[in-house]
């Protein structure tokens, strides 16, 4: 099975990236367009900076252009969303995901290092 299965290992990790550059595109569109959400940051705050990241971050990541510095910069950002929004400002500052709701930003953060590290791979627009 495992040499059935490696052989999708591009396509597979395609579709990680597609679908997470997607989810993250999707966020951006939420924050910057109020879609499906009634909270809009005001324009040039940080959240609303963040919002311009994961919307052409996301876009950047799902599409394969630029991949491996757009994939690092929201890696980044999601490391310090994680530190900043979930570690530090919880009353209690407690650094674990489980309890401070960060798994989403923890996940987002090493799924995006891992895009940087490798690359758009297949059906990209990155000529690696």
């Amino acid at each position: 099975m495992k040499s059935w299965l490696h052989q999708y290992s591009d396509e597979a990790y395609a579709l990680l990236r597609i679908v997470a550059g997607l989810m993250f595109l999707f966020h951006g569109v939420q924050k910057i367009f109020g879609v499906m959400t009634e909270f809009i940051p005001p324009f040039g705050s940080q959240i609303w900076i963040g919002g311009i990241i994961e919307l052409v971050g996301g876009l950047a990541v799902m599409i394969g252009f630029r991949t491996r510095i757009a994939a690092f910069l929201c890696s980044g950002m999601m490391a310090v969303a994680y530190i900043q929004f979930h570690w530090m400002l919880q009353l209690d500052s407690n650094f674990f995901p489980a309890i401070n709701k960060g798994e989403p930003a923890v996940l987002y953060c090493f799924v995006f290092l891992l895009i940087a590290c490798r690359g758009a791979v297949k059906w990209g627009m990155d000529p690696d």
